[in-house]
């Protein structure tokens, strides 16, 4: 596919086929994931790949809409800030290169057909408890895996007139 028409065609999914993901599709996935670009190339990530079935009242825990344990996986991004390539200003690039991985993470998903959302909304409290998150990671998103089971809403977005600048703010 193009990738003018994968960024079209991606979705934040809200409901969900029962169907297992293919094990091969899941590898897909995280292997996007794996060769994401992050500062420094140093990957100051870990991604949690959370089976739902007989977990989803503790996942719900962590973000309580239906359509969240819906999907057969859920996935989790943490990041590591003291793996992480730190600008000379101090700003630790962790989140971003987090940012980066889930972006390539739910690009890959759409273009072998399944869906995600991402999920900024969640209680970092309870995904720290439901799944282990060690103190040195920050969890940073998550996102459901699997085959979407409604359509996509037409997509708005800005004019790219308003959002980019040239030369100069």
């Amino acid at each position: 596919m193009e990738f003018i028409e994968l960024a079209k065609k991606r979705y934040a999914v809200r409901s969900y086929k029962t169907g297992p993901v293919e094990d091969d599709k899941l590898q897909l996935v995280l292997e996007a994931a794996r060769l994401a670009p992050t500062a420094a190339n140093r990957q100051p990530f870990r991604l949690i790949v959370v089976p739902t079935r007989n977990r989803e009242s503790e996942l719900r825990r962590i973000y309580n809409r239906p359509f969240f344990v819906q999907a057969p996986v859920v996935i989790c991004i943490c990041a590591i800030p003291n793996e992480a390539w730190v600008r000379s200003d101090g700003k630790n690039y962790s989140d971003l290169d987090a940012a980066i991985v889930m972006d390539h993470l739910v690009l890959a998903a759409a273009d072998l057909g399944l869906g995600t959302c991402w999920i900024g909304a969640f209680d970092p409290v309870a995904a720290r408890e439901v799944l282990g998150i060690p103190e040195q990671a920050n969890p940073i998103a998550f996102t459901p895996l699997g085959y979407p089971a409604d359509q996509p809403p037409a997509k708005k977005r800005k004019n790219l007139d308003d959002l980019v600048k040239y030369g100069h703010w």
